[in-house]
């Protein structure tokens, strides 16, 4: 039989992200509507080692949907990846009666709760909460959207400065490991050429498309570059490439960082959020545990946290003809 849920603990994990404090609340209201406990896990796994939570209602969650970043704060726990601090962690959650928990994060937080699974049978849901769009099983993590409407903002700014002074911009966006930002607010903001870790475009091949813009009449260019484009070590040597080859281009660096972490939620991430919260909670309740929840064709889903964790996002090849075709 299925363990009887009557209080669940709800952490975020890792890397914040957009749409975490939406999803936050839509666990505690979850929780509240079908009248079980919800006892918010402060610092992510390191808080469960050391027993922070507080207990949390409906009116605890006011006018959180619409805020960036992370009511519950997070935090990477080494502590956490040691039998002896998953050990405390357990004991905390027994004492303060927690039946099972919803962890909002990437695939490194899943890796620790499908462990921790392993190890106490203890029911777990996941969330996925990441800007890169990066786990497997869902067309879109909590963040993504917002982090894709604040790159084609800055680009577009950006441009008017580049148009005004004939410069060409190398911008790098976030995407040490997928390109989906990159390849995306590239297209949104027109850009010229996008360099993603998934398709190596080589130095001799950019350097040709730069010269073939130039003489096509562009007088400025934007380049987005993730930062895990494998073409050079880093966008600064990128730079200096372009520098020594073609000498007629003012080259610029933009580097956006952790700008496109932040900011209030998109709509579309707020609704998700709304749902995934919903779905992991109820699903919880039917006794299910080790999934994610994730959007597959509009339809929240549930995959395996095996699965998400090791299966890999894929770039959508059709939007790499797109961006070909927009930059002639």
């Amino acid at each position: 039989m299925p363990k009887t849920i009557k209080k669940v603990g709800v952490l975020t994990s890792g890397g914040d992200s957009p749409g975490m404090n939406a999803a936050i609340r839509s666990v505690v209201r979850t929780c509240a509507y079908h009248n079980i406990e919800c006892i918010g896990i402060y610092r992510g796994y390191q808080g469960m080692i050391e027993g922070d939570f507080k207990e949390m209602g409906p009116r605890s969650v006011n006018n959180i949907v619409n805020k960036g970043g992370t009511i519950l704060k997070s935090a990477r726990s080494l502590e956490f990846k040691t039998s002896e601090g998953r050990k405390k962690a357990h004991e905390n959650l027994v004492k303060a009666g927690i039946d099972a928990f919803v962890v909002i994060g990437g695939d490194g937080s899943f890796t620790g709760g499908l462990l921790f699974n392993s190890e106490y049978n203890f029911p777990i849901m996941g969330i996925p909460g990441t800007i890169d769009n990066d786990i497997f099983g869902t067309s879109h993590t909590l963040g993504y959207d917002t982090a894709l409407n604040t790159v084609v903002d800055c680009i577009d700014k950006i441009r008017d400065t580049a148009s005004s002074h004939n410069r060409l911009f190398f911008v790098e966006v976030m995407g040490r490991d997928a390109g989906h930002i990159a390849l995306n607010a590239g297209i949104g903001a027109g850009a010229e050429e996008i360099l993603i870790p998934e398709e190596d475009l080589g130095l001799d091949r950019l350097l040709e498309s730069l010269q073939k813009s130039k003489a096509s009449g562009k007088s400025s260019s934007i380049v987005v570059i993730a930062e895990g484009d494998k073409i050079g070590k880093n966008v600064f040597e990128l730079k200096d490439y372009v520098d020594a080859n073609l000498p007629e281009y003012d080259v610029r660096v933009s580097v956006l960082g952790h700008m496109q972490r932040g900011g209030s939620p998109s709509c579309f991430d707020r609704v998700l959020a709304s749902r995934l919260g919903v779905k992991a909670v109820e699903s919880l309740l039917e006794g299910k545990s080790n999934y994610m929840v994730g959007l597959q064709n509009d339809k929240v889903t549930l995959t395996p946290l095996d699965q998400a964790i090791k299966g890999k996002t894929v770039i959508d090849r059709e939007l790499l003809r797109v961006s070909e075709i927009m930059s002639t």
